[in-house]
């Protein structure tokens, strides 16, 4: 199972890197997006699928899970939703001020 979505957070890598290389504004935002998402599963991947009763419920079970990669997963995606707020809002901004999200047209353009 880690070997499946290791496979599927390299696809979101590969998709991600070709939106990040486009000119359209929005696309830049969804490649960051799906960065993002990718390296979720990345770290769900690494930290393997452990089978165990949650921690701190009782010491009747044999073993229990780690809560540390959960943490920084929920952590992550928390940050994430964030800076994905924050770019869109950016973007829009841009999008107002300069009337484009055309990056080859915003870099000629100097606002006065």
């Amino acid at each position: 199972m880690e070997t499946f979505i290791t496979i599927i957070a390299g696809i979101l890598f590969t998709v991600g890197t070709y939106l990040i290389l486009n000119k359209n504004l929005l696309r830049i935002i969804l490649g960051i997006t799906l960065f993002s998402h990718a390296t979720h599963l990345l770290l769900m991947a690494i930290n393997g699928l452990k089978k165990g009763a949650a921690p701190l419920l009782g010491e009747n079970a044999a073993s229990y899970t780690d809560p540390v990669p959960q943490a920084l997963i929920l952590t992550s995606i928390v940050i994430s939703f964030a800076l994905t707020a924050f770019l869109l809002v950016l973007g829009y901004r841009t999008y107002v001020e300069l009337g484009t999200d055309n990056m080859k047209q915003l870099r000629g353009n100097t606002h006065e």
